[in-house]
């Protein structure tokens, strides 16, 4: 299970480096989240900025899935 869980992260942290992808995180509560260009991967949380340039997070191990859309 670990494994799986570091190629995830591994995985998510080379689609947060593309600049050209819109990112759609469905967490595990049903809530969808659209992560644009300010983000990054921080230990084991994705840190992004809203459209008010408030920071905001999501850990990982509440994201159920992830849509990849190009920009």
């Amino acid at each position: 299970m670990r494994k799986k869980k570091s190629n995830f992260k591994s995985l998510l942290n080379k689609y947060l480096d593309i600049k050209g992808l819109d990112i759609v995180v469905l967490l595990d509560n049903g809530k969808e989240v659209e992560i644009y260009k300010n983000r990054k991967l921080v230990k084991n949380e994705i840190v992004y900025s809203d459209k008010h340039n408030k920071e905001l997070r999501i850990p990982i191990g509440k994201i159920k899935s992830i849509d990849l859309y190009a920009a």
